[in-house]
């Protein structure tokens, strides 16, 4: 009787075709990670940095001087305003918009989605001309403005507008899956108990979404003071009346007052890293409280 000698040519060659591929494997993640880092040095790290530079490049003097020019001080007056209306009104639509869409079915429901989405889909660019073609004086409404002395277009009523179109869907899209998530078992509670509408809403709905809510006010606080394409459209881009911050930005680049521009971008670079920091701490509560 002959017993078969175990063979370990088989699990030997397995193991030699098995090394290699493992340490290819171990290079796709590194590689892909360098593809990311390098991608983002390139589009946002080193612009980012060399805005900086350029606005510090004589000193920190001529920086403060620059953001005491009157033009500069008028444009950040009118861009904060401009923050300062659409943040309220986006924040009752929204907290509107987001409670009838998630505590009622209704026909329409997808159609109302979409057209909340489409400061999303279309170009700030293509919805300034909207608002031309509506208010302007060859608009809808334009004959009837003209005739009641009242200007929208080339003026601060038109850049209000535009503002809010583009900052409209942030409160409402973050508010409607908290609401959905959190559902109606203690409204109703409440109700039962005798709680009143604004009563729920107050001491019962308003805590369950004030993550979800101050998260949506960020992104729209963000997007009115950045916005550009609709605003530039609508303004006329009229320096001391309606230039607003990124359109100081560009027309001062373009009349060659570069340190003045730099300067300016630079406050627009740290509200953005104010915004983020915000952000940051606000998924962080969240996560938090998710896990609780």
């Amino acid at each position: 009787m002959t017993v078969d000698k175990p063979s370990f040519h088989s699990s030997a060659s397995d193991t030699d075709t098995a090394k290699p591929v493992k340490e290819q494997k171990s290079w796709v993640p590194i590689v892909l990670i360098g593809v990311a880092i390098a991608y983002l040095a390139l589009v946002q790290y080193i612009p980012s940095i060399n805005v900086f530079v350029q606005a510090f490049s004589k000193g920190f003097g001529p920086f403060l001087s620059n953001l005491t020019r009157p033009a500069f001080l008028h444009a950040a007056w009118l861009t904060l305003l401009l923050a300062l209306i659409s943040l309220p009104v986006n924040t009752v639509f929204g907290l509107c918009a987001a409670w009838a869409i998630a505590r009622h079915k209704f026909p329409g429901r997808a159609i109302v989605l979409s057209i909340i989405d489409l400061p999303f889909s279309i170009s700030p660019v293509v919805a300034g001309l909207m608002i031309v073609l509506l208010y302007g004086r060859n608009g809808w409404f334009g004959p009837w403005l003209q005739a009641h002395d009242i200007k929208i277009i080339f003026a601060f009523p038109g850049m209000v507008l535009a503002t809010a179109f583009v900052s409209m869907p942030f409160v409402a899209r973050e508010v409607i899956p908290v609401l959905e998530e959190f559902g109606k078992d203690q409204e109703e509670a409440a109700r039962t108990l005798g709680a009143k509408d604004w009563q729920i809403f107050w001491r019962v709905t308003l805590p369950s979404i004030r993550w979800g809510l101050l998260y949506g006010l960020i992104l729209t606080n963000a997007r009115a003071m950045g916005e550009f394409g609709a605003v530039s459209v609508v303004s006329g881009n009229i320096a001391d009346e309606t230039q607003s911050l990124p359109l100081f930005v560009e027309e001062a680049y373009k009349q060659y007052e570069t340190e003045a521009a730099f300067s300016a971008a630079v406050l627009l670079a740290l509200l953005a890293v104010v915004t983020l920091v915000l952000k940051e701490i606000l998924e962080r509560k969240t996560r938090i409280r998710d896990v609780e």
